[in-house]
């Protein structure tokens, strides 16, 4: 087995690994991002789910900056594909509660070149068709990554690790405390489609469960009453089958209205949401909105509704148990009520982001200096605190 070393290895392409690897290697670190699709951007560009939600609080304040609002912005290099915010972008219109939030429906396949290009000229290494199969922990550090490829069964050493992958693999393999996703995952088939009338984007079944929707006696049509954990291959197998099932019907009904109607293009990764995340030294809940953190790393907002602010605490990026692991994304430490608003774009890079600085100014985050950490991303553009807007 060959053994490869770097700085620092980020696990998932999606919007918080690549976040994550920016921000890594703009601090002129060595960087490898491992991604098993041959594609950046995880559900954002490979799972059509395609809506860079807001970087805003509903009500004229922008709250998400840095990274997050630099691959918003790469997103709609060529034009957005609609929601495109002109009040934002151009400076055309006004910011309050009745006006257009902070965000863009984007081209999936031209973000993905776009990010890919991007992180190629910071420097970072992408690894296509890659699989973190498992990890070696000495001493409360993972020393290696053991990785499946065409080219066989690799080991690469590393200082840090980012676990962006979504289902919070890395922590889980490294034997950090996790949880799972109890409620599971409801089906979705969203996919492109192009007729008469030109070309867009048909959102089939939830994408999320609303809080509503936990409740025991909330009626919401589904597309199937199974629900997915989504970390059992078998399964995923299933969900996908499931999906082109639906999208096939839906296409044939549109076939019938109008002869021209094609499938322009399918998910080619299950549309989960929700599957497993860490338990961290701090976890954040719904209940927290506008709380002020003395370890915040940035703000996001909640999508689902105008208002709510949330600092993010630098200790749901990581547990204890495994001093050079911060995770990103959906995988950070928040209660299953608060999970739903974090696992979206924005939150993802400004996780990311955090994660990826972090580990390059140390690769023991339980002691790290957090006042360096929130200096460095001060210096590259993020807010910390509602009460700096």
């Amino acid at each position: 087995m060959n053994s490869k070393k770097y700085d620092i290895a980020v696990c998932g392409g999606g919007f918080a690994g690549i976040s994550a690897a920016l921000a890594a290697a703009r601090m002129g670190k060595k960087v490898v991002l491992f991604e098993k699709q041959y594609m950046l951007g995880g559900l954002g560009t490979a799972g059509l789910v395609t809506i860079y939600l807001p970087l805003c609080d509903g009500f004229g304040h922008q709250v998400s900056f840095g990274i997050a609002e630099e691959l918003l912005k790469l997103s709609v290099t060529y034009g957005a594909e609609s929601e495109y915010p002109a009040n934002w972008l151009d400076g055309k219109g006004t910011r309050t509660e009745k006006d257009q939030r902070y965000r863009v429906r984007y081209n999936a396949q031209l973000f993905a070149i776009l990010a890919e290009k991007l992180l190629l000229k910071e420097g970072v290494d992408i690894l296509y068709g890659s699989y973190v199969t498992g990890v070696s922990v000495d001493n409360e550090r993972i020393k290696s990554l053991f990785v499946e490829s065409k080219s066989g069964r690799l080991e690469y050493e590393t200082d840090a690790v980012v676990d962006a992958t979504g289902d919070c693999d890395i922590a889980y393999f490294a034997s950090a405390p996790t949880e799972k996703f109890k409620q599971g995952n409801v089906l979705a088939a969203w996919y492109y489609y192009a007729d008469s009338e030109g070309y867009d984007l048909k959102i089939q079944g939830a994408a999320d469960v609303p809080d509503e929707d936990k409740k025991k006696d909330a009626e919401r049509k589904y597309l199937v009453s199974k629900r997915f954990g989504g970390l059992d291959g078998a399964e995923l197998s299933e969900i996908m089958c499931l999906s082109h099932d639906f999208i096939l019907r839906d296409w044939l009904n549109r076939r019938e209205k109008d002869p021209n109607a094609v499938i322009a293009t399918l998910p080619t990764i299950p549309q989960v949401r929700m599957t497993r995340k860490i338990v961290g030294e701090y976890t954040l809940d719904t209940s927290e909105e506008h709380t002020y953190f003395d370890d915040s790393i940035g703000m996001v907002s909640n999508w689902k509704k105008r208002g709510p602010v949330f600092e993010v605490p630098f200790r749901t990026l990581y547990s204890s148990k495994v001093k050079n692991l911060a995770v990103a994304g959906r995988c950070t430490s928040v209660t299953d009520a608060l999970w739903d608003v974090m696992r979206v774009i924005p939150c993802c890079a400004v996780t990311g982001q955090a994660a990826g600085t972090a580990v390059a100014l140390s690769s023991d985050l339980t002691s790290l200096d957090v006042g360096l950490l929130q200096t460095t991303l001060k210096e590259n553009g993020v807010v910390l605190h509602e009460k700096d807007l």
